[in-house]
């Protein structure tokens, strides 16, 4: 593996180990260090990602073992959105000077309020200069985070970050949620980025702006001296490599026992031979004493031989073992909702036309940041309520087009309306807040299928790898990645089956492999799907049927994803 080029440490672990309150070991004996200049630390999900940034900013106290950090750490937390009571200038954390000065400004000249302001005299004109460079309005500070999209709080916070200079910065998954101008936006930041930057995230994008690539695999951090595809390269040869030399190794094995066998039956003949001689006394008894005993010693002599080459055969066999990974990948099989493809499931529209979603069609949902995807999802969820908040009727007849049902409009319709046409809608959000923090995973999966006996239910939950202890663990307790595990198996899993499967930026906090068992999972599922996705490789991949975007003017378009 090449060295890291930030050779040098702004953070560094000793034996560093952490555990849940349950007992449930996050993070054991891992020891490395983070250079200077950008990182990406990549892991499949429940790797200790997310926690070890945790204990990186302080969040959490490590059960045994050191951090060390070179300065101040500004931290990214991944369930930032959950939040949503909180101020954006609060994200910013700029809040109680910015308070102070208005209040001084306001003629309050409280000895507390200049306390607050210190130096930052002018820290609403920064506040506001930070968040234009990402792309966002100087209103945006006293708004609260409920009423920001995912990606334009993920954005805020980020322009906070940047905001206090910190010399160490933590992000964990900071394209979540957010549209292809908000990446750009963040891909040059992180371009201009100084001090030190640890990035964990899925984003292959953002991953090839990283000078190093960190992996955190069984319990242990290592790192490359290079961006994301530079590392892929390295570790896919080097497992090519080790599978090859475990293939020779399992042959000289084969090889080496075949010989000891061989050889065990040749000392059994010959010991058998010198009996029947012995029996026969075709030979004195002083001389055939004298063979047995030179017989006995070369047959020990060749076991030693035989059984010390086998031995060595086997521990260079298991050395290469070690060297192959043995992933457990998600497998994700949807139940069966019976639904025709005649069937209507819903309908989207806006004032001059409406798609109908039909069968088990696949259909995408895009736009930008704040266009309103997730406002009309949860208008087709809750049952069709338009912009005037009454469910209007459909008007003028159906028409094909593009493969999915279309219906003209009159002009007095609302400008967008979504409506489902089944009770049996499963819906995850973009904020993964459905779920009972404080209950269990079990728990929270078995409120969702009532019916399904218990064993039947733990055996479908360990094809989402959600098994053992980690069924018991309180959802608090758990990262982002298997978070979204436990949502996606608490909808999938529901009992009746969901005839249409509606899904938020569904890749966010997923590693790789899981993203590919999601695509056929979704590909496979012969009820209808909705997705709304910043991530177009994903999209691509469903085989859609429409792809509907939110355009500048707030109008739906059918459009082509770009290949």
């Amino acid at each position: 593996m090449s060295t890291p080029t930030s050779l040098h440490a702004s953070v560094t672990l000793d034996r560093l180990a952490f555990a849940w309150p349950d007992g449930t070991i996050a993070l054991d004996g891992v020891s490395g260090s983070f250079g200077s200049g950008r990182t990406g630390l990549v892991g499949r999900n429940g790797a200790g990602k997310s926690t070890l940034l945790r204990l990186i900013a302080g969040e959490l106290d490590p059960t045994s073992g050191i951090v060390t950090a070179s300065g101040d750490v500004a931290y990214l937390p991944q369930q930032l959105t959950l939040d949503v009571d909180r101020r954006v200038a609060e994200l910013l954390g700029v809040s109680a000077a910015l308070d102070a000065v208005r209040a001084i400004g306001a003629g309050d000249i409280d000895p507390a309020h200049f306390d607050a302001v210190g130096d930052d005299w002018d820290i609403e004109a920064r506040a506001e200069a930070s968040l234009a460079e990402a792309g966002l309005a100087p209103e945006f500070l006293d708004r609260r985070v409920g009423e920001l999209s995912g990606g334009e709080a993920v954005l805020v916070a980020i322009a906070g970050i940047r905001l206090r200079r910190a010399p160490i910065t933590l992000l964990d998954e900071p394209t979540n949620n957010l549209d292809r101008d908000a990446r750009a936006k963040l891909g040059t930041m992180v371009r201009a980025w100084k001090g030190t930057l640890i990035v964990v995230s899925h984003d292959l994008s953002l991953l090839e702006l990283m000078d190093d690539t960190a992996e955190l695999y069984a319990q242990t951090l290592s790192v490359f001296g290079g961006p994301y595809s530079q590392w892929r390269a390295w570790l896919d040869a080097e497992q090519d490599a080790a599978k090859q030399a475990e293939v020779t190794a399992a042959q000289a094995f084969r090889k080496e026992k075949r010989q000891r066998i061989e050889a065990e039956v040749k000392l059994a003949h010959r010991t058998r031979t010198a009996k029947k001689a012995e029996i026969e006394k075709r030979v004195p008894k002083i001389i055939a004493h004298g063979r047995k005993m030179a017989a006995e010693v070369s047959a020990g002599r060749l076991r030693t031989e035989v059984g010390a080459k086998e031995d060595a055969a086997r521990s260079v066999l298991d050395d290469a073992g070690r060297r192959v990974r043995s992933e457990a990948s998600m497998k994700i099989e949807l139940p069966d909702p019976g639904v025709s493809r005649s069937r209507r499931i819903a309908t989207i529209g806006d004032h001059e036309r409406a798609w109908v979603i039909q069968g088990p069609e696949r259909v995408a949902l895009i736009g930008r940041n704040g266009a309103g995807k997730t406002t009309l999802l949860e208008r087709l969820v809750a049952g069709g309520v338009h912009n005037s908040g009454e469910t209007a009727p459909l008007e003028a007849p159906r028409a094909e087009e593009g493969g999915s049902e279309t219906e003209v409009l009159s002009s007095e319709r609302p400008s967008r309306h979504a409506e489902a046409h089944t009770d049996l809608v499963g819906y995850l959000p973009q904020r993964v807040d459905g779920l009972d923090e404080e209950r269990s995973v079990f728990e929270n999966i078995a409120a969702a299928a009532p019916h399904v006996p218990e064993k039947e239910l733990r055996n479908r939950l360990a094809r989402f790898l959600i098994r053992g202890a980690t069924a018991e663990r309180p959802v608090a307790a758990l990262s982002g990645g298997e978070r979204f595990r436990v949502a996606l198996a608490t909808l999938l899993l529901a009992d009746p089956a969901p005839h249409l499967v509606v899904l938020d930026e569904p890749t966010n906090n997923l590693d790789l492999d899981t993203v590919d068992q999601l695509v056929e999972a979704l590909r496979a599922y012969r009820g209808a799907v909705l997705v709304v996705s910043h991530d177009d490789a994903f999209l691509r991949r469903l085989d859609l049927d429409l792809t509907l975007e939110i355009d500048e003017d707030g109008a739906l378009r059918e459009v082509s994803l770009e290949p």
